[in-house]
């Protein structure tokens, strides 16, 4: 098989028309774009509720040397 050219991605894309309709292949295309919103919001929300399996925090506080020569 060949290399796939625009004639042939011309015609795949009016047969998904003849076959779905206009407003069928919106439908599809529109809940593909919510789930993709949905799984990206997931993702975000679990890496902000779960703080155990980020890092600490470094803080440049210096700890005073108590054991000084006299």
């Amino acid at each position: 098989m060949g290399r796939i050219g625009p004639l042939e991605i011309a015609l795949l894309i009016g047969l998904a028309l003849l076959l779905f309709g206009a407003g069928r292949i919106a439908d599809i295309g529109k809940g593909i774009g919510e789930g993709i919103r949905n799984f990206k919001k997931g993702i975000k929300d679990d890496d902000e509720e779960d703080p155990a399996k980020q890092l600490p925090a470094k803080t440049d506080t210096k700890e005073e040397d108590t054991h000084k020569p006299v």
